[in-house]
């Protein structure tokens, strides 16, 4: 007997993840795949808003209703407390024969296995496969020195499955739930969400006051990106203030000149398609510098933002040929906020408040080269934001 044990969060689960079930029981053999929702898992704390536990057991139903070999167990909802794997196979261990057990995992748990709650007893209680969640060669070859690690120091049984994945995450999901753009659900879970209203899919989230407004969007940020996100705003704020701009669009356009920024290249065209933007053959081939565009375009749908702070999102990134002043400060704002840290920011930053058409002159100026040295493609709003602004400088410094 064969019984794979695939635990999550699952908040919620996705089309990959009904892809991975479907995978694993026919390239692993499994007579059962047991899909376990963590209560409350250890590594990581799920969002403010998220459905109970429970509502997460009904979401699973929904997912892997279709896949025959899946069926749900709600071990860890029933028991109290952290949910840990050694408990939950311990459990399991009473109800299957030796040997049976094989517990899944995606690449990124995998390389971090060692640092869970006993692993070595883990691995005495179940075979340990791992999975692929995405096509990068480095993550896969750094588990295949992991699992042969495994073998060595723990003696664990490790199998590195062949197996079609989609690459996108639970955090994608919520994020394009979010902004109204319900990809990668399977229609019976989109449909519970809808009904529930989870996710952001029944908030008013137009014409916020700035603290709700800065909340959504932090939380709608990696860890890793507030700060900055944070910093742009309250520096736009007092460049307004002191070049005579609204320091309220000011900040509302910082706390969300990134929001679509945590998307991948994938999901950001997946944004475009869901508002029906016409995107260039540059921007098709760069996805990932779409984020300004799909941002503005969410700024508007979706938080209610006036047409001001829409085109200021819409350019912070290339710039454009006379810029408002609003746009400018973002523009500006977002390249010297007080988390930047790159040769010449300091120069940059006592510019900002001297003359902020020399400023931008030296962010783009920057931007340019760097991009010239990386060989890369240079967009041509930029290109002409460049020449428009080098020229204005030139001009002042003749006068």
């Amino acid at each position: 007997m064969r019984i794979g044990v695939y635990g999550g969060s699952f908040n919620p689960p996705h089309t990959g993840h009904v892809l991975a079930a479907s995978e694993l029981i026919k390239n692993l053999q499994l007579d059962r795949l047991l899909i376990v929702p963590a209560a409350d898992p250890p590594h990581k704390t799920l969002p403010v808003g998220s459905p109970t536990p429970e509502e997460r057991v009904a979401l699973c139903r929904a997912a892997f209703a279709e896949v025959q070999g899946a069926e749900i167990c709600d071990l860890e909802i029933r028991r109290e407390g952290k949910s840990y794997t050694v408990e939950t196979l311990e459990t399991l261990r009473e109800q299957f024969p030796e040997d049976a057990l094989i517990l899944i995992m995606g690449t990124d748990m995998f390389l971090s296995f060692a640092s869970w709650r006993a692993p070595e007893r883990i691995a005495s209680l179940a075979s340990l496969a791992v999975m692929h969640r995405d096509d990068k060669e480095d993550s896969w070859k750094a588990v295949c020195q992991e699992a042969e690690r495994l073998r060595q120091q723990m003696g664990a049984r490790v199998i590195e499955v062949e197996n079609r994945f989609e690459a996108v995450s639970s955090t994608a999901v919520r994020r394009l739930l979010a902004f109204h753009a319900p990809d990668y659900l399977p229609p019976a879970v989109l449909e519970l969400i809808q009904q529930n209203g989870w996710y952001l899919t029944d908030a008013k989230l137009r014409g916020l006051p700035y603290e709700q407004l800065r909340e959504i969007s932090l939380a709608l940020h990696y860890e890793g990106r507030r700060a900055h996100v944070q910093g742009t705003a309250d520096t736009a704020a007092s460049l307004a203030e002191h070049w005579g701009a609204d320091p309220d669009l000011a900040r509302r356009a910082g706390i969300l000149h990134d929001i679509t920024k945590a998307l991948s290249g994938r999901e950001q065209l997946h944004l475009c398609a869901r508002y029906g933007m016409m995107l260039t053959a540059f921007q098709q081939e760069n996805p990932k510098l779409l984020h300004a565009k799909t941002g503005a375009v969410i700024a508007r749908e979706i938080f209610g933002e006036p047409e001001e702070i829409v085109q200021a999102i819409w350019w912070h990134t290339t710039g454009r040929a006379e810029m408002t002043l609003l746009e400018k400060i973002l523009y500006i704002a977002d390249y010297m906020e007080p988390n930047r840290k790159f040769p010449g920011v300091e120069h940059l930053r006592e510019l900002t408040w001297k003359d902020l058409d020399a400023a931008v002159f030296c962010g783009l100026d920057q931007a340019v080269t760097h991009v010239k040295k990386q060989g890369m493609i240079l967009d041509t709003d930029s290109l002409a934001a460049w020449n428009y602004y080098r020229n204005n400088t030139e001009r002042s410094q003749n006068l």
